[in-house]
Formats: C-alpha cells, structure tokens, sequence
C-alpha cells in the first residue's frame, strides 16, 4: 500500500501515521464493520469519482443490515470522500471508506460502542496486477463455496464477509492460479473473491444473478446497463 498523507477519520482529516485505533476495537475481534472499494479516475475535468452516491448508499445499507447505525449521512461520506482524494492532492486513485464497531464492550454484541469511520485514498493500480489487463489471467474452482443467503447477509459488502474471499485467494494462490472462482452451495458459479464473473458466449453475455449470494455490485450493475445500451 502507497502511503499517502491524509486520511479522514470520525469527520477529521489526519496524517496517515495517526490514523490508529485500539486492539480492543469490536470490529477487529468479530469482522462488525463494512466498506467500500471505489476508483477516482483522472479525466479532462480533474478527478473523478466512479459512482460514488451510489458507492455510499450501498455502504449506508450494509451498515443497516449488521445493524450498524453511522453518524454520517450519504452525503457527508460523499464529502469525506471528496475532501480525503483533494487533501492528498491525488489525481486518480482507490478509496476505501470503512465502517467498524469501535471500542467500549467485548461482547458478541456491539452494545454502546462506538461506530467509526475513515476513508483512505492511494495509488493502487490493476488489482491483479497490470499485466492482467493485457494478457488475462489463471482462475482455479475453489474448494470453499460462497456463503449462503441465509448465513450472512451476502448484499452487505461487509468486513467479516471476506474471510470467505480470504481463504479462496490464498487456496488458489498456492495452487498456483492468480485467483479463485466460488461457487454456490449447489455447485453452480457465484463469484470471485473480489470480482463479479461475466461469460460471452455466442453474443449473449451471462452473469450469476444475486440471489447466488453474491454481492450487488455497481460494477455489475454498470456493465448490465452498458451491455443492454449496446444492445
């Protein structure tokens, strides 16, 4: 991870180093946080932010559904995301708003503690790295299967979710393969770790529908409308 100067945390922005928290932090013991992934992009007219309301509302929804209640709104996180990418005078980069439960109780339960949040922004290129965009990559059938529908809430881009994603990446990095594919319980396919899975064939192009435990990705949502607009 490139270092940046900046981060915003709890609606201040401070410098990267202080941007701490206490190992008796909730969500580190038991995954109660969510977040978000999002790409800046430098165009002609500066900066910008790919879907970013949309980006916020889904974080806003995945905090609900772990019955996490944030104290910032939609647009509050949009400015944060904003004021986190010109502080740090960045021109394109990756954001990743996070949401945990914070320090109080030890307890299953999140009782009174406090609710966190920051956004870090940084240099980050293709994730699988940039000969991925050009040559493609190798993909292995993971042995560990999508969370189901009733384990976890799987619409909730949530930070105990990923131990899923986790331990597929690292099955399929030691077999070899740069990623893993997930199926579902019924063996039929979900997702990737960290992406969702189109197929062409024959001019259509197919994709698992959300009831496959996967996430509602803005992605995903995007390249559906796209392909439609195309006909």
């Amino acid at each position: 991870m490139q270092e940046t100067e900046k981060i915003w945390m709890n609606g201040e922005l401070v410098d990267w180093a202080d941007a701490r928290i206490h190992v008796g932090s909730h969500g580190l013991h038991y995954g109660t946080g969510v977040f978000e992934g999002i790409r800046c992009y430098d165009t002609e007219r500066g900066p910008s932010i790919f879907r970013l309301t949309e980006h916020m509302q889904r974080f806003q929804v995945s905090a609900e559904l772990l019955y996490m209640e944030l104290p910032y709104s939609v647009e509050d996180m949009c400015a944060a995301c904003r004021d986190t990418i010109s502080s740090n005078g960045l021109r394109e980069a990756y954001l990743r708003p996070i949401a945990f439960a914070g320090y109080g109780e030890l307890g299953v339960h999140t009782g009174t503690n406090p609710i966190d949040v920051a956004v870090l922004a940084f240099p980050w290129g293709a994730y699988l790295g940039e000969g991925s965009q050009t040559n493609g990559i190798t993909a292995m059938i993971s042995s560990w299967r999508r969370v189901g529908p009733n384990t976890i809430p799987h619409a909730a881009k949530a930070t105990g979710v990923y131990l899923n994603s986790m331990l597929a990446t690292h099955e399929a990095r030691r077999s070899g393969y740069d990623e893993a594919i997930l199926l579902t319980e019924d063996g039929y396919i979900a997702d990737g770790p960290g992406e969702t899975i189109f197929v062409v064939k024959e001019g259509t192009i197919y994709t698992p529908d959300l009831s496959s435990s996967i996430l509602p990705g803005i992605t995903r949502d995007s390249i559906i409308q796209i392909a439609q607009d195309l006909g």
